[in-house]
């Protein structure tokens, strides 16, 4: 018999991108968080963000949070778009155990991974990031935090710059209770500082932003596209995962994220590609067909400015 917690993650699972679209009202208007935690695979939980742009209406809570009880702790995997967003998010976790969080992963410097770590450092848990992401952090994190006042309002009360309080280059292993957790840095990909938490008992990645299946990927201005390519092909897709939580979006599997992250990237460059061979130019680089990938939410947002930034990029590759 299949639990509800089970049944829950089984719709979760199947949901498409067609049913993850930012007109979606807050699924979970008790909370900030925009969905309650769900229980993946056992001891494995995530709170599924919108995969909308951050709104005061999702509380910035675009993103996906996660968390793993050990049996010995609970290792949490992003700070949280605000400090008010981080404390909900403990309070979730209070109700599914009485063990301590005694960890907390940023998965990148972005303001939805980070901007909650001043609720985790008040708690007393250490906070764990790439070194490239702290720097992010340190360089950026001001204005960061501006723009999410500017949206969150009086949601973003409490919420302070909180750098991580360690920091690794390539990978951060802890044995934890029945799990092993790999941090990992698995090279160059959507920003700086990308990592991933893999698991290899359970055979389930928490991908961050190196994967994305029902949301468009957006290629900012230090988004790395022909390494990203070269890390997926050489570093992420080795692990063989059965499992993936990525970045936004629900629980999937590999194949799902491959099609729309690593071929989706390999398809505009080409596209663009053919595009610089025949002579063209940025003006009209930025309308390379793009249809296959339309139905991803986000994608009005999105595609225009991934293609003139690829465009940008590969004009001096």
């Amino acid at each position: 018999m299949k639990t509800i917690l089970q049944t829950a993650a089984l719709l979760a699972l199947t949901a498409t991108a067609s049913g993850a679209s930012e007109t979606i009202a807050d699924k979970y208007p008790g909370s900030l968080l925009y969905n309650k935690p769900v229980e993946f695979i056992p001891g494995v939980f995530s709170a599924i963000g919108a995969t909308a742009p951050p709104t005061y209406e999702n509380a910035g809570h675009n993103n996906n949070l996660s968390f793993i009880v050990t049996g010995e702790g609970v290792v949490v995997i992003n700070g949280g778009a605000a400090y008010g967003l981080a404390k909900a998010l403990h309070e979730e976790i209070k109700q599914v155990t009485d063990q301590p969080v005694k960890l907390v992963f940023n998965e990148n410097g972005q303001g939805h991974a980070v901007l909650g770590n001043n609720y985790w450092a008040e708690q007393g848990v250490p906070i764990v990031a790439h070194e490239d992401a702290a720097h992010e952090i340190e360089q950026y994190g001001g204005s960061i935090l501006d723009g999410m006042k500017r949206y969150n309002k009086e949601q973003a009360e409490g919420t302070e710059i909180q750098l991580p309080t360690e920091t690794f280059a390539d990978e951060y292993i802890v044995e934890m209770g029945d799990f092993r957790i790999e941090a990992r840095y698995l090279g160059p990909a959507h920003s700086p500082g990308d990592i991933v938490v893999w698991l290899p008992k359970q055979s389930l990645v928490i991908a961050g932003d190196m994967a994305f299946h029902e949301r468009m990927l957006p290629v900012f201005p230090h988004t790395a596209t022909a390494e990203w390519i070269e890390t997926w092909e050489t570093a992420f897709e080795p692990l063989e995962a059965t499992y993936v939580i990525p970045g936004h979006g629900h629980p999937t599997n590999m194949d799902q994220v491959r099609r729309y992250t690593r071929d989706y990237l390999v398809y505009l460059r080409e596209k663009v590609g053919a595009h610089l061979d025949a002579g063209g130019g940025l003006a009209e680089a930025y309308y390379v067909d793009q249809s296959p990938y339309k139905g991803l939410d986000t994608f009005e947002e999105l595609a225009t400015k991934n293609a003139g930034r690829v465009f940008e990029q590969m004009e001096f590759e």
